[in-house]
Protein backbone atom coordinates (compact mmCIF):
# COMPACT_ATOMS: atom_id res chain seq x y z
CA UNK A 1 0.00 0.00 0.00
CA UNK A 2 1.27 3.32 -0.89
CA UNK A 3 2.32 5.73 2.02
CA UNK A 4 0.80 8.68 1.54
CA UNK A 5 3.33 11.81 0.85
CA UNK A 6 2.11 15.12 2.64
CA UNK A 7 3.31 18.02 0.37
CA UNK A 8 2.75 21.38 1.69
CA UNK A 9 2.92 24.62 -0.56
CA UNK A 10 2.43 28.03 1.40
CA UNK A 11 0.89 30.90 -0.08
CA UNK A 12 1.30 34.34 0.45
CA UNK A 13 -0.36 37.76 -1.51
CA UNK A 14 0.93 38.35 -5.17
CA UNK A 15 2.99 35.38 -5.42
CA UNK A 16 3.42 33.81 -9.36
CA UNK A 17 0.54 31.27 -9.74
CA UNK A 18 2.55 29.12 -12.09
CA UNK A 19 5.91 28.71 -9.78
CA UNK A 20 2.38 26.86 -7.09
CA UNK A 21 0.48 25.78 -9.94
CA UNK A 22 3.48 24.72 -12.62
CA UNK A 23 4.50 21.85 -9.96
CA UNK A 24 1.90 21.13 -8.19
CA UNK A 25 -0.19 19.56 -11.37
CA UNK A 26 2.73 17.30 -11.36
CA UNK A 27 3.33 16.12 -7.69
CA UNK A 28 -0.32 15.55 -7.70
CA UNK A 29 0.26 12.88 -9.73
CA UNK A 30 3.25 11.46 -7.66
CA UNK A 31 2.35 8.20 -6.32
CA UNK A 32 0.70 8.45 -2.38
CA UNK A 33 0.75 12.50 -3.37
CA UNK A 34 -1.44 14.24 -0.74
CA UNK A 35 -1.74 18.20 -1.73
CA UNK A 36 -2.14 20.53 1.47
CA UNK A 37 -2.31 24.41 -0.02
CA UNK A 38 -1.85 26.84 3.31
CA UNK A 39 -1.75 30.45 4.07
CA UNK A 40 -2.41 32.58 7.13
CA UNK A 41 -6.09 32.22 7.20
CA UNK A 42 -8.49 30.39 4.26
CA UNK A 43 -9.47 33.79 2.87
CA UNK A 44 -8.77 33.65 -0.87
CA UNK A 45 -5.15 34.53 -1.86
CA UNK A 46 -4.54 37.40 -4.66
CA UNK A 47 -2.11 35.88 -6.94
CA UNK A 48 -0.20 38.33 -9.69
CA UNK A 49 -2.46 37.59 -12.50
CA UNK A 50 -6.02 38.54 -11.47
CA UNK A 51 -7.25 35.59 -9.24
CA UNK A 52 -7.37 33.89 -6.30
CA UNK A 53 -6.69 30.77 -4.79
CA UNK A 54 -8.44 29.33 -1.64
CA UNK A 55 -6.18 27.96 0.53
CA UNK A 56 -7.31 24.55 2.40
CA UNK A 57 -5.41 24.75 5.57
CA UNK A 58 -3.82 27.71 7.65
CA UNK A 59 -0.61 27.66 8.94
CA UNK A 60 -1.83 26.69 12.03
CA UNK A 61 -3.59 23.65 10.64
CA UNK A 62 -1.21 22.44 8.47
CA UNK A 63 -0.17 19.13 9.01
CA UNK A 64 3.61 18.37 8.34
CA UNK A 65 5.12 18.20 5.36
CA UNK A 66 6.99 15.58 3.25
CA UNK A 67 7.69 18.11 0.64
CA UNK A 68 8.02 21.25 1.36
CA UNK A 69 7.46 23.59 -1.96
CA UNK A 70 7.81 27.38 -1.70
CA UNK A 71 7.12 29.47 -4.61
CA UNK A 72 7.96 33.08 -5.69
CA UNK A 73 6.63 36.08 -7.18
CA UNK A 74 6.54 39.68 -6.41
CA UNK A 75 5.13 39.00 -3.07
CA UNK A 76 8.25 37.58 -1.19
CA UNK A 77 9.45 41.12 -0.57
CA UNK A 78 6.38 41.70 1.92
CA UNK A 79 5.97 37.78 3.06
CA UNK A 80 9.61 38.14 3.83
CA UNK A 81 8.57 40.94 6.52
CA UNK A 82 4.87 39.90 7.65
CA UNK A 83 5.56 37.62 10.86
CA UNK A 84 4.05 34.75 9.65
CA UNK A 85 5.44 32.97 6.91
CA UNK A 86 9.14 32.63 7.70
CA UNK A 87 8.19 30.78 11.05
CA UNK A 88 5.83 28.75 8.79
CA UNK A 89 8.69 27.69 6.44
CA UNK A 90 10.72 27.13 9.60
CA UNK A 91 8.94 25.49 11.28
CA UNK A 92 7.78 22.96 8.74
CA UNK A 93 10.96 22.39 7.06
CA UNK A 94 12.48 21.34 10.08
CA UNK A 95 10.58 17.74 10.02
CA UNK A 96 10.50 18.12 5.75
CA UNK A 97 12.05 15.20 3.96
CA UNK A 98 12.53 18.05 1.06
CA UNK A 99 13.07 21.61 1.25
CA UNK A 100 11.95 23.35 -1.90
CA UNK A 101 11.84 26.41 -3.75
CA UNK A 102 10.57 27.96 -7.10
CA UNK A 103 11.57 31.40 -8.35
CA UNK A 104 12.04 33.71 -5.73
CA UNK A 105 11.00 31.36 -3.02
CA UNK A 106 14.35 30.55 -2.75
CA UNK A 107 14.71 34.09 -0.70
CA UNK A 108 11.60 32.75 1.50
CA UNK A 109 13.54 29.50 2.49
CA UNK A 110 16.99 32.14 2.37
CA UNK A 111 15.04 34.05 5.17
CA UNK A 112 14.25 30.84 7.14
CA UNK A 113 17.99 30.36 7.36
CA UNK A 114 18.02 27.08 4.96
CA UNK A 115 20.47 28.20 2.61
CA UNK A 116 23.18 29.14 4.64
CA UNK A 117 26.49 27.44 2.84
CA UNK A 118 24.09 25.69 0.24
CA UNK A 119 24.36 25.95 -3.68
CA UNK A 120 21.00 27.40 -4.89
CA UNK A 121 19.38 29.04 -7.92
CA UNK A 122 16.55 31.36 -8.12
CA UNK A 123 15.09 33.92 -10.92
CA UNK A 124 17.84 35.01 -13.25
CA UNK A 125 17.37 38.58 -12.56
CA UNK A 126 17.97 37.59 -8.78
CA UNK A 127 20.89 35.56 -8.81
CA UNK A 128 23.34 38.01 -7.76
CA UNK A 129 21.29 38.38 -4.62
CA UNK A 130 21.36 34.59 -3.06
CA UNK A 131 24.51 35.35 -1.35
CA UNK A 132 22.37 37.84 1.23
CA UNK A 133 20.68 34.71 2.52
CA UNK A 134 23.91 32.95 2.93
CA UNK A 135 23.18 30.79 -0.18
CA UNK A 136 26.27 29.91 -3.03
CA UNK A 137 25.04 31.31 -6.30
CA UNK A 138 24.86 28.08 -8.86
CA UNK A 139 23.77 28.11 -12.57
CA UNK A 140 21.15 25.40 -13.15
CA UNK A 141 17.24 25.32 -14.27
CA UNK A 142 17.77 22.98 -11.34
CA UNK A 143 20.11 22.54 -8.29
CA UNK A 144 20.13 20.26 -5.20
CA UNK A 145 22.13 20.10 -2.54
CA UNK A 146 21.30 17.45 -0.34
CA UNK A 147 17.36 17.66 0.81
CA UNK A 148 17.24 20.73 -0.86
CA UNK A 149 15.97 21.42 -4.21
CA UNK A 150 16.00 25.26 -5.56
CA UNK A 151 14.57 25.68 -8.99
CA UNK A 152 15.22 28.92 -11.66
CA UNK A 153 12.04 31.04 -12.36
CA UNK A 154 8.34 30.18 -13.03
CA UNK A 155 8.20 27.36 -15.47
CA UNK A 156 11.42 26.08 -14.07
CA UNK A 157 9.18 24.37 -11.38
CA UNK A 158 7.94 21.81 -13.66
CA UNK A 159 11.37 20.58 -14.24
CA UNK A 160 12.19 20.25 -10.65
CA UNK A 161 8.91 18.65 -9.68
CA UNK A 162 10.01 16.33 -12.30
CA UNK A 163 13.68 15.87 -11.14
CA UNK A 164 11.82 15.03 -7.27
CA UNK A 165 9.26 12.92 -7.99
CA UNK A 166 12.15 10.46 -9.85
CA UNK A 167 14.03 11.10 -6.42
CA UNK A 168 11.22 10.04 -4.76
CA UNK A 169 9.49 7.12 -6.63
CA UNK A 170 11.57 6.16 -9.76
CA UNK A 171 12.17 7.91 -13.01
CA UNK A 172 10.19 6.11 -14.64
CA UNK A 173 7.08 7.01 -12.52
CA UNK A 174 8.67 10.89 -13.66
CA UNK A 175 8.86 9.85 -17.19
CA UNK A 176 5.20 8.41 -17.10
CA UNK A 177 3.94 12.01 -15.16
CA UNK A 178 6.16 14.07 -17.70
CA UNK A 179 4.43 11.88 -21.06
CA UNK A 180 0.32 12.20 -19.55
CA UNK A 181 1.19 15.89 -19.29
CA UNK A 182 2.67 16.21 -22.50
CA UNK A 183 5.39 18.03 -21.16
CA UNK A 184 7.41 18.62 -24.11
CA UNK A 185 8.43 22.23 -24.78
CA UNK A 186 9.84 23.54 -28.05
CA UNK A 187 9.41 27.50 -27.35
CA UNK A 188 8.61 29.37 -30.57
CA UNK A 189 11.70 31.66 -29.39
CA UNK A 190 14.78 31.63 -28.00
CA UNK A 191 14.45 34.05 -25.31
CA UNK A 192 13.77 31.95 -22.15
CA UNK A 193 17.23 33.04 -20.75
CA UNK A 194 19.58 36.05 -20.51
CA UNK A 195 22.09 34.11 -22.33
CA UNK A 196 19.46 32.90 -24.90
CA UNK A 197 17.38 36.07 -25.16
CA UNK A 198 19.20 39.17 -27.39
CA UNK A 199 20.27 42.08 -25.97
CA UNK A 200 17.84 44.62 -26.44
CA UNK A 201 15.51 42.48 -25.16
CA UNK A 202 16.84 41.70 -21.61
CA UNK A 203 17.68 45.23 -21.11
CA UNK A 204 14.52 46.64 -22.43
CA UNK A 205 13.03 43.62 -19.94
CA UNK A 206 15.39 45.02 -16.72
CA UNK A 207 14.93 48.15 -17.01
CA UNK A 208 11.27 48.00 -16.84
CA UNK A 209 10.94 45.61 -14.70
CA UNK A 210 13.72 43.42 -13.08
CA UNK A 211 16.26 46.63 -11.89
CA UNK A 212 13.86 47.91 -9.40
CA UNK A 213 12.47 44.23 -8.73
CA UNK A 214 15.84 43.35 -7.02
CA UNK A 215 16.27 46.47 -5.14
CA UNK A 216 13.28 45.82 -3.90
CA UNK A 217 14.37 41.93 -2.98
CA UNK A 218 17.85 43.52 -1.48
CA UNK A 219 15.77 45.89 0.60
CA UNK A 220 13.69 43.80 2.20
CA UNK A 221 16.80 40.75 2.92
CA UNK A 222 18.39 43.90 3.97
CA UNK A 223 15.25 44.36 7.02
CA UNK A 224 13.22 47.14 5.48
CA UNK A 225 9.90 46.40 4.64
CA UNK A 226 9.11 46.82 1.43
CA UNK A 227 5.64 48.44 0.61
CA UNK A 228 2.88 45.92 -0.57
CA UNK A 229 2.23 46.53 -4.68
CA UNK A 230 1.20 45.02 -7.63
CA UNK A 231 2.89 45.24 -10.48
CA UNK A 232 0.71 46.92 -13.25
CA UNK A 233 -0.72 43.52 -15.37
CA UNK A 234 1.37 43.41 -18.11
CA UNK A 235 4.53 43.69 -16.36
CA UNK A 236 7.09 40.45 -16.65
Amino acid sequence: MTQPIHIVFPLFPNLTQLDFTGPLQFLSRLPGAVIHVAATTLDPVATDCGFTIVPTATFNTCPQADILCVPGGHGVTVALCDGATIPFIAAQAAKARWITSVCTGAFLLGGAGLLGGKRATTHWAYTHLLPLVGAIETAGRVVEDGNIITAGGVTSGIDFALTLIAREAREDVAKAIQLSLEYNPAPPFASGHPTTADPATLTALKTRVYDAAAARMAAALGGQVAKPSRPPMGFY
